[in-house]
């Protein structure tokens, strides 16, 4: 069963949304790999997701749905993962042609 909740998730689109640098509400979570009041790390449809600022708090978490809700001073937002490792691949192959 939760092999199904997986594939949903994969087939799942990613949002993001940022209010005043104060409160980011994400969809498409797979899993959340660490969390303090610094720094963020989650795993999302598109790849990994790094969200750094001060007083961070994760106030809704229901990764069943892949839906998260952090307040916090939120400074930076940095993907990394599939979608960067394809990026750079095609580059690579574009300088051996």
């Amino acid at each position: 069963m939760e092999n199904k909740d997986e594939n949903k998730l994969n087939d799942k689109n990613s949002n993001l949304s940022l209010e005043n640098r104060q409160k980011l509400i994400l969809s498409g979570v797979i899993e959340v790999l660490s969390f303090d009041n610094q720094k963020i790390d989650l795993t999302t449809v598109l790849g990994n997701l790094s969200i750094k600022g001060s007083d961070l708090k994760m106030n809704k978490l229901d990764v069943k749905n892949g839906d998260v809700i952090i307040n916090g001073n939120i400074d930076s937002m940095v993907y990394s993962g599939k979608e960067i490792k394809k990026s750079k691949e095609s580059i690579i192959s574009r300088l051996f042609k």
